[in-house]
């Protein structure tokens, strides 16, 4: 692959993997995980925004004789406000060395030194979508930064079909310019069962005794939690179950809180943070339904992972969340909190029809994985630096 016989250097962008626990985070260091598994003949090297020594997800990344971790001098804010705000023409280079190649897998590009390929990953576009949902100060420098990228990217990767519809027809990007890389599941997401694993589990997080519906997602008003919080409520009168929220603190979510308070569901509903990348099969295991309300997703890797440790799952069927599911969950409109409550209740009480959907959710999410996303993205990268892939 590339430069004849000789590896090719490889650089990627890790900021995210190592500073941010889930969303993109997540997606990046799985991915760079299951390339560098299968490929011990090209040079990676892994650049990122300077970190503290003691940052925890640092530990993570790769640690092969072909990948080379290169942290820059300079934090994420400034080094993004030199690149992305003054533009200054510092090229990625000056920290990784001499490139062959170079992927951003984070929405947006820096600058880079010859006339090497650069691709571009772009999630979603959210921030068009609903940018009423975000900080308006992100909007504006997403709205600004992200298009100037994948203008100047020799290559755009999109999460799913509905993301490169988006980059195409709000943007005008050339389709021949777009990707579609699927995210995977890792094999650590299969169903737990062993009760001192899952005993362990809640009481690391205080969830209790009592069955509980899970949601897993930064808390941001896009998840749509208001609108599940009151379709609960009807739940909550008739069902022992507690609805479950894993996932950080994202931004506005002040609204989301009070509605709990609203529906006086202050006992009912938790909110449990973050959970460790570890405890995740475990929590997914020991849920009775998993409800996934989002307004909007580039991917939707939750309902995957759910479904692989065989929940039966009920997901909006907003953007590229169709494209997940497909017929293994049960699909409703994001906005209709009486179809929720009713859907859940119906679901509660029809046993075979729950176990027909963990069978068909397992099916569905053994058509992802990794390992396959990295052979995909590999197959990229060789195009690429072959001169096979458009220049937009």
């Amino acid at each position: 692959m590339a430069r004849g016989n000789q590896p090719a250097r490889i650089g990627i962008d890790v900021t995210a993997a190592i500073l941010q626990g889930a969303g993109i985070g997540r997606y990046t260091r799985e991915l760079i995980h299951a390339l560098t598994a299968i490929d011990q003949h090209n040079q990676y090297r892994l650049f990122a925004a300077k970190v503290s020594a003691d940052t925890p997800i640092t530990t993570s990344l790769p640690d092969t004789d072909n990948t080379l971790f290169r942290p820059a001098p300079i934090g994420e804010r400034w080094l993004y406000r030199l690149w992305y705000r003054a533009r200054l023409p510092l090229a990625v280079q000056w920290v990784t060395g001499g490139l062959d190649l170079f992927h951003s897998p984070d929405f947006v590009l820096p600058p880079v030194r010859g006339k090497i390929p650069t691709l571009l990953t772009v999630h979603d576009l959210s921030f068009v979508h609903y940018a009423n949902t975000f900080d308006k100060r992100l909007v504006d420098y997403l709205n600004r930064v992200v298009p100037w990228s994948v203008n100047r990217a020799t290559h755009v990767l999109a999460d799913s079909e509905a993301t490169k519809a988006d980059l195409t027809t709000l943007w005008d990007v050339d389709p021949a310019k777009v990707t579609v890389l699927y995210s995977g599941v890792d094999e650590r997401f299969r169903p737990i069962t062993a009760p001192n694993q899952l005993q362990a589990m809640r009481q690391r997080y205080a969830i209790g005794d009592k069955p509980y519906l899970l949601c897993v997602g930064t808390v941001q008003p896009r998840k749509n939690y208001q609108m599940l919080i009151r379709a609960f409520a009807g739940i909550a009168r008739d069902w022992p179950h507690n609805l479950i929220f894993a996932g950080g603190k994202g931004w506005l979510f002040d609204d989301i809180f009070a509605e709990v308070t609203q529906q006086g569901l202050e006992n009912r509903v938790q909110f449990i943070g973050f959970v460790d990348e570890t405890d995740l099969p475990a929590l997914y295991s020991d849920a009775t339904l998993f409800l996934f309300p989002s307004l909007y997703e580039g991917f939707g890797l939750p309902l995957l992972e759910a479904m692989a440790c065989g929940v039966p799952v009920i997901s909006s069927n907003a953007s590229c969340l169709p494209e997940v599911v497909g017929d293994a969950g049960i699909l409703l409109s994001p906005h209709d909190p009486e179809a929720w409550r009713a859907t859940i209740h119906r679901l509660l009480l029809n046993t075979p029809r729950r176990v027909a959907l963990i069978g068909a959710g397992a099916m569905q999410a053994r058509r992802f994985s990794w390992r396959k996303s990295a052979y995909h993205l590999l197959k990229i990268y060789d195009k690429l630096l072959q001169g096979e892939l458009q220049h937009g």
